[in-house]
């Protein structure tokens, strides 16, 4: 049956919206977000000062911890610090744990339904007899209610302590940065995830005494998004 021009422009109109919806998603991805907290009462004298990592607590994964402590070795280089040389003792040390776990969180999501609407019959101006018809309707698909759907989220976690061993009390390293960096997202592999979640922690270092920050990346590229 051959529809007159209205219905025939309305489908069109609906479904090169929908394709414009989809190619606009697909062009912007989500960034890689990291939520962090910083405490600090960083030394004046720090610049130039040695540091060393205090060994991990969990002998099962030496080499993956060993390849975060490089991330954050490298971090701390910029800001004016060294790595202790082998034997020697370091003046800052560095206490640094990552985790990750799955959590399963339900979600509530719109349901949207087609509706069909009747279009009458009607003669045109040459005496042609158009019958009616059941059509989509024109305004788009209609809210029926929320879906309760379940999702499983990775929750990936790095906290960094740095103490100073130069303290007021002899023999008592006293903590002088400690910061929490965490990611939620879909399940990856954590070693993925960890370099976004150091450079977090060391975005505006030190910063602000309890500073909460949500530190946002770009996905395609790994920069920082500044405002």
């Amino acid at each position: 049956m051959q529809f007159p021009r209205p219905f025939q422009f309305c489908r069109v109109r609906l479904i090169g919206g929908a394709l414009i919806l989809i190619a606009l998603l697909s062009g912007c991805a989500s960034p890689i977000t990291a939520r962090v907290s910083s405490f600090q009462q960083w030394p004046a004298d720090a610049v130039g000062a040695s540091f060393g990592f205090l060994a991990p607590t969990d002998h099962t994964r030496e080499l993956e911890q060993a390849s975060y402590a490089s991330l954050v070795a490298v971090e701390l280089a910029k800001q004016g610090l060294q790595a202790a040389a082998i034997g020697q003792p370091a003046r800052i040390l560095v206490d640094l744990s990552v985790s990750s776990q799955l959590e399963n969180r339900s979600y509530s999501r719109p349901v949207y339904q087609d509706q069909y609407v009747y279009r009458p019959g009607f003669r045109d101006a040459a005496g042609r007899i158009y019958p009616g018809y059941w059509a989509l309707d024109p305004f788009g698909a209609r809210y029926v209610g929320n879906q309760q759907l379940m999702q499983t989220i990775q929750v990936s976690n790095l906290r960094l302590r740095l103490l100073d061993t130069q303290g007021p009390a002899s023999g008592s390293p006293r903590t002088i940065f400690e910061s929490n960096a965490t990611h939620e997202g879909s399940p990856s592999p954590l070693p993925s995830v960890v370099p976004y979640l150091v450079r977090a922690v060391f975005e505006g270092f030190p910063g602000a005494n309890g500073r909460v920050q949500v530190v946002r990346f770009k996905r395609d590229t790994g920069e920082v998004i500044r405002k």
